[in-house]
């Protein structure tokens, strides 16, 4: 299922919903489409609707303000694109780099995405007493960045074209 970004009526990133629930908040009146991906579109018997890649919300949304992105297991896979932090090859795991036992935590800074060989192969040790060296050192993404990466867009790239300031 694609993941749709969704603004706030003042244009600003509020979160990510599956495609299904995007359409129908635009089938509700309650969002209105911004982009669309281009040539997707959901058919029923009546109604034709491009799959929305960004909705706008129609009726402003107040939000307490977020200073971190929250931290969770699939943010660090997305963050790090999926890629081990050891080896470079397709991750599927989270490799604590202060392991719990040692006094690590579930944070953004002692967490990378690992493939499962490297993982085993650290076990319960830090990098520096299993040999092994980090590719890439891990980091905190703020919200708009952690949001971004749910999308597959990083934003140290170039953002798209309906992403610009331009746009």
């Amino acid at each position: 299922m694609r993941e749709t970004l969704v603004l706030n009526a003042s244009f600003e990133p509020l979160s990510t919903v599956t495609s299904r629930r995007a359409v129908v908040l635009v089938m509700q009146e309650k969002a209105v489409v911004e982009h669309a991906h281009p040539g997707l579109r959901i058919r029923a018997a009546s109604v034709e609707v491009p799959v929305p890649q960004v909705i706008r919300l129609s009726r402003y949304v107040r939000v307490p303000f977020r200073r971190r992105a929250p931290w969770s297991r699939r943010g660090v896979l997305v963050r790090d694109q999926h890629r081990c932090a050891y080896c470079g090859r397709r991750a599927t795991t989270v490799d604590h780099v202060v392991p719990r036992s040692h006094g690590g935590g579930d944070t953004w800074l002692n967490t990378v995405a690992s493939c499962a060989e490297d993982n085993h192969r650290k076990a319960d040790r830090t990098p520096e007493q299993a040999g092994m060296r980090l590719l890439r050192r891990p980091f905190e993404p703020t919200p708009a960045e952690a949001m971004l990466s749910a999308l597959g867009v990083s934003v140290r790239e170039e953002l798209p074209g309906w992403a610009s300031p331009a746009a």
